[in-house]
């Protein structure tokens, strides 16, 4: 096959279709002219294709997930691995916790989580009753959410993220006992009495959902979930500080 190269702003002239082989070809080929025997228009052969909307978040999410920048200060380094092993522990406390008794309520995180649950019902309050109630947890679970989401694309903070992925994980587990609860209320509620008086969470949601039998299932399964995500953030805490490692002190290694 036969092609001829133009100068200047005519690009590229076929004179057989690259794509059929079809002779004769119209000698101007800018768009919108087409190959008269299968139609491709030959102004667009050899274009790149206009990147999607997925492949630009992708990309993104990938370049923030395995950023590490040119050097990594020691000390704040040694901190970090510091930081992640206490929290390896202070999980290790809070998982083994009996969620079915409520335990974990009186865990030191369990009071400022109390305050983003009660800032979740008046953030939703415009959302109607319903809302209004599943905003309590929703609030305690978006905020360390927004928390990790913040470091990991605002401050390009891959370790920091993970971080706040297990506050996530911590107020999974500080979920899951209100739910258990919802069945045979024994927990104190702020209003000094337990949830068979009214203003529990659980009890309304999972009644206008006919999931009231099912609460102490369903909170098992989350505070299994919650120690799964806290156990995930610890592994990919640990991955960023492996990455980070050779870079310590100034060693900036190229070609990654």
């Amino acid at each position: 096959m036969t092609e001829q190269i133009a100068s200047g702003a005519a690009g590229k002239v076929y004179n057989a279709c690259p794509k059929c082989g079809h002779t004769p070809l119209p000698a101007q080929q800018s768009a919108p002219v087409a190959c008269p025997g299968c139609g491709v228009i030959f102004a667009k052969i050899g274009q790149k294709p206009a990147r999607g909307r997925r492949i630009v978040v992708e990309e993104r999410w990938t370049e923030a997930l395995n950023h590490v920048p040119e050097r990594v200060d020691c000390t704040a380094f040694w901190s970090r691995c510091a930081l992640l092993a206490a929290l390896a522990i202070w999980a290790l406390v809070l998982i083994r916790l009996d969620y079915r008794v409520g335990e974990i309520g009186e865990s030191f995180l369990h009071r400022p989580l109390l305050v983003f649950h009660e800032a979740g019902h008046v953030v939703f309050m415009p959302f109607g009753e319903w809302m209004t109630i599943l905003g309590g947890t929703l609030g305690q679970l978006l905020m360390p959410l927004v928390m990790a989401g913040a470091l990991l694309f605002a401050r390009h903070d891959p370790f920091g993220a993970s971080v706040g992925t297990w506050f996530l994980g911590v107020s999974l587990l500080d979920v899951a006992p209100y739910m258990v609860d919802a069945l045979h209320p024994q927990l104190m509620l702020l209003s000094g009495t337990t949830g068979e008086e009214g203003g529990h969470d659980w009890i309304y949601l999972f009644d206008s959902m006919g999931l009231l039998a099912r609460a102490q299932a369903i909170g098992g399964v989350t505070h299994k979930l919650g120690a799964l995500v806290i156990l995930a953030s610890l592994a990919w805490g640990a991955w960023v500080l492996r990455r980070q490692y050779p870079r310590l002190a100034g060693d900036v290694l190229h070609g990654e």
